[in-house]
């Protein structure tokens, strides 16, 4: 078998909420090898934590099942990276070894110190400060850190700019700030996503079957890294990730200022900016236990819906708008289940449309190419209506796991390859989408609707909402 470029392969490592996925991906984008491996983890109320020693023995199955061919292909891996949940932290001591559980990014139980830090408990900064008053001290690692130490042997490790970014981390400054010098070496040595950390040791490579030497390379979070899987790296590129919720994150060539605090801005490896925000709304509003494709094919009857849909997976919402207090609501009564579900995924796709319509507010570049990944992307429908509510084009690419993106950015790294060429020729599309203008019309009058309900609950700022019909009158096309 022949390889392009540099005759070899990558190896992307994802450590998912429920498991762990390795991908095995040349430098054109094929997949010559997979391997999943589960995860467990441990809830009561608002704790959430995982065993660091189960991400390690997961991290050996899945790259073992993931290389499987490597030795009959003889094929030469040329690097791996890791990336993990944003916001997810732990303590270990000073050879890297685990003091704590993985405290996981929605555990909810920092919430003093959330307030007093003006974060989400999301964030990683105040699970860390609890985790230091809960255990007395320690070194603050983010996840793909404690993979890291035990592929290179070599005790602490750096952590990436796009981890630490939760932790509190001045991405532009690329340095810990002046309120947390308090902490001193508590806080780990950072560096760029794509820096080389060391190489995979002898102890490491008979556990996980990679190859001895193999360099280790600086990853992101899970979302950078399924951004990088889109191909959206390119300046006003944006990629909409569906699942549970709804998370959209594009590429600048300068941070978005946001004084809301709404968006928050990665920097990518060639010192671009990831800027991004995460909604509440989502599939997880969706009915559980029906049959998304028949319910699919019996929504498409309902355009528009008979009732207008705010679907919340969760009290709060953090993007279009910061609301605390925002609750799902559905103004009107649906026909039937059917338009029930066709509310919902309506409803979706206008907060989709509001999304970018804030981030024009801000003067982000938006009108680059949109890719839509995550779950709900496996919706044929579904992906139509969203390119006709927003209407403008989508892609949509044939592999969208955020395992490959950490392959891609491998490749970047050991090639030396600009990271947006490397996507280019890894990133396969699958399908692009091109939005029906009769349709684009048909909803412009309920997305107006929705605009005036959240503007009239004190949720949606004025100026976004006045901003919001501005574009809507300017691009609605007239059936």
């Amino acid at each position: 078998m022949m390889f392009d470029g540099d005759g070899g392969a990558w190896l992307g490592i994802d450590l998912g909420t429920q498991s762990v996925r390795a991908l095995l991906v040349t430098g054109d984008g094929r997949v010559l090898g997979a391997g999943t491996a589960p995860l467990a983890g441990r809830r009561d109320g608002v704790r959430h934590e995982q065993d660091p020693g189960e991400w390690w023995e997961a991290v050996c199955e899945a790259s073992r099942a993931a290389l499987t061919e490597q030795p009959r292909l003889r094929l030469r891996l040329g690097g791996l990276a890791v990336c993990g949940t944003s916001g997810t932290v732990l303590l270990t001591d000073g050879a890297g070894r685990p003091l704590t559980p993985g405290v996981m990014y929605d555990d909810g139980r920092a919430v003093a110190e959330a307030t007093r830090v003006g974060m989400q408990t999301s964030w990683a900064l105040p699970k860390a400060l609890w985790l230091l008053e809960a255990y007395g001290g320690g070194r603050v690692t983010h996840q793909p850190d404690v993979i890291t130490a035990r592929l290179t042997g070599g005790g602490t490790v750096p952590t990436d700019s796009s981890h630490a970014l939760k932790t509190g981390y001045d991405v532009e400054r690329e340095a810990w700030p002046p309120q947390l010098a308090h902490l001193g070496d508590v806080l780990p040595e950072v560096v760029r996503p794509g820096t080389r950390l060391g190489e995979v040791c002898g102890v490491a490579a008979e556990a996980t079957g990679i190859p001895v030497g193999t360099p280790v390379i600086a990853g992101m979070t899970d979302g950078c890294a399924a951004q990088i899987a889109s191909g959206a790296l390119y300046e006003g590129s944006w990629n909409s990730v569906l699942g549970t919720t709804l998370v959209l994150k594009g590429a600048s060539a300068s941070p978005v200022r946001d004084s809301a605090g709404v968006v928050y801005n990665h920097r990518a490896p060639d010192g671009s900016w990831l800027p991004g925000g995460a909604s509440s709304v989502g599939a997880g509003a969706l009915p559980a236990g029906a049959d998304p494709v028949e319910m699919d094919r019996l929504a498409a009857e309902y355009e528009p819906s008979g009732a207008l849909a705010y679907p919340l997976t969760s009290p709060g919402e953090r993007f279009p708008f910061l609301a605390p207090d925002a609750t799902a609501f559905t103004l009107g009564t649906p026909a039937s289940d059917a338009d029930r579900w066709a509310a919902v995924l309506q409803g979706v796709a206008f907060t989709e449309r509001l999304c970018l319509d804030y981030l024009h507010h801000l003067g982000a570049p938006i009108d680059g190419p949109l890719t839509f990944t995550g779950g709900a992307a496996r919706s044929a429908y579904w992906n139509q209506l969203r390119a006709d509510i927003l209407g403008r084009p989508a892609r949509v690419p044939e592999q969208v796991e955020p395992a490959l993106g950490m392959a891609v950015l491998a490749a970047h790294s050991g090639t030396g390859a600009g990271l947006v060429d490397t996507a280019d020729r890894m990133v396969r599309i699958r399908t692009v989408l091109e939005p029906r203008r009769s349709r684009t019309a048909r909803f412009a009058e309920p997305y107006a609707r929705l605009v005036d309900e959240l503007e009239s609950r004190g949720w949606l700022p004025a100026p976004v909402a006045t901003h919001t019909r501005r574009r809507l009158n300017q691009d609605t096309p007239h059936s």
